[in-house]
């Protein structure tokens, strides 16, 4: 069955691409060197093939070790994935993203429910799972994510709308620190960003705010709309209303943002392609990125020295805390290896990959047991750790429609917005253009999905 096609790497498909680059530990973007095509675990019979970026060589051979089986790592490739779905010779495993992409593929029927193996294991027990593996779960009686059976299991996680800042911007600006207790209203967010950024001719030189959620502007009005009270989606997922008060509201902050040409936006994307290179080259004063970015803050002890992080900014009285990622694996229905693949889940998300992975701060671990782990060895990683300590009771997850792919409503947004913002359109109309275009898409696909 057709999957649409990706788009070029930003931020969320950063997370995912790092995600099996390395095993134990989190992946930096370098560490995703050429696959080994190797001779396999020695005397192994069995062979699992594993749907990932590419894996270093020396990761292959230690997972063949530890597994006792042969690893044929494939390149992720959505059209190579759709042809393998197709052709009903899937891969066993299958890198993904579960806030966006367990909708899709589950309500196609093309992943396998895996709430029997669960049930059996004594690795990755249901009592123990991190309530954002919520995320990998689908309901195909009401079409809703966040119930139903599980179809996979995240690496880590996040919450993706707290966000970091630099405390040497804010006191050259003679600003007060955010609160590492109490969240900013998005208006005062917005206002921050307005006072930190810096322009050279006309041109901005630092930037005030990175305030585009993860996963683009669809996630950054979904999250708004549900803290102001309501809800991006209808009921049954089959259409958006921007025009409802919560969503209009959500969509008129995002126009102000882009107007105000104070952060990347699709208006005037980052040159850098993600918000990494720009903080760490002293351009950024705030960016809108979860626990996971205290991974690259925390490998600079210039950068991490004046870097705290904060609750995730409110734009109503409903305090919501969001994962947009969740990256991890899922098996296929037409999995022909599943109790390998299963395997290979409990020593990757509950054996040493998961225990090393806990300790370097690029995610929050997915078992509970496991965030003892987390790193509090500095007083970046301790601040860091206690912030996101207090937000994990404002998790929630925010299902998407499973009708069209979270990338191609990004897409209409980004086809309608800069024009918008260009010419001064108000939020309204927008609003009837993004209903209408996001419609018939959505409309397309409950045909297709029945």
């Amino acid at each position: 069955m057709p999957v649409s096609s990706r788009g070029s790497l930003d931020r969320r498909r950063f997370l995912a691409a790092s995600a099996g680059a390395a095993l134990s530990a989190a992946a930096l973007p370098g560490c995703a060197a050429s696959v080994d095509s190797g001779s396999g675990a020695k005397g192994a019979e069995e062979t699992l093939t594993i749907m990932d970026v590419a894996w270093p060589k020396k990761d292959k051979q230690n997972a063949e070790q530890a597994l006792g089986m042969n690893l044929d790592i494939v390149t992720y490739d959505i059209t190579k994935l759709n042809a393998m779905l197709a052709g009903k010779n899937p891969p066993d495993v299958v890198r993904g993203v579960g806030a966006t992409d367990v909708p899709y593929f589950a309500a196609r029927d093309l992943m396998s429910d895996l709430d029997a193996y669960f049930a059996k294991s004594d690795v990755l027990k249901p009592s123990d799972l991190a309530p954002a593996n919520d995320v990998w779960r689908y309901d195909s009686s009401t079409r809703k994510q966040g119930t139903g059976p599980r179809y996979g299991m995240a690496k880590d996680y996040s919450q993706d709308c707290m966000f970091w800042y630099r405390t040497d911007m804010f006191e050259a600006a003679g600003l007060e620190l955010p609160s590492d207790t109490e969240p900013l209203s998005c208006d005062e967010w917005l206002d921050l960003g307005k006072r930190l950024v810096k322009r050279r001719l006309g041109k901005v030189k630092v930037y005030g705010l990175s305030g585009t959620a993860l996963g683009g502007p669809l996630t950054e009005v979904m999250w708004m709309a549900a803290s102001a009270g309501g809800s991006l989606f209808a009921e049954d997922l089959a259409t958006v209303d921007f025009s409802s008060p919560e969503a209009l509201k959500a969509l008129t902050w995002y126009l102000d943002y882009a107007k105000a040409d104070i952060g990347p936006s699709v208006v005037n994307p980052n040159p850098d392609g993600w918000d990494w290179p720009t903080y760490q080259a002293n351009r950024m004063a705030m960016a809108t990125d979860g626990y996971w970015f205290g991974g690259t803050i925390g490998g600079d002890a210039k950068i991490a020295e004046v870097s705290r992080f904060a609750p995730a900014p409110q734009l109503g009285s409903h305090r919501i805390s969001p994962c947009f990622s969740g990256t991890g694996y899922w098996i296929p229905k037409g999995a022909k290896n599943k109790d390998a693949a299963w395997k290979y889940f409990e020593w990757y998300f509950g054996g040493k990959p998961a225990r090393d992975r806990a300790t370097t701060g690029w995610g929050i671990p997915s078992l509970n047991s496991l965030r003892s782990k987390m790193p509090r060895d500095t007083a970046f990683h301790k601040q860091s750790y206690e912030v996101q300590q207090r937000e994990l009771p404002y998790f929630s997850v925010l299902p998407v429609s499973p009708y069209a792919q979270v990338d191609a409503l990004n897409a209409v947004l980004t086809k309608v917005l800069p024009d918008a913002v260009k010419s001064g359109t108000s939020a309204g109309k927008v609003a009837d253009t993004l209903n209408s275009r996001m419609n018939e898409q959505l409309a397309r696909g409950k045909e297709l999905v029945g």
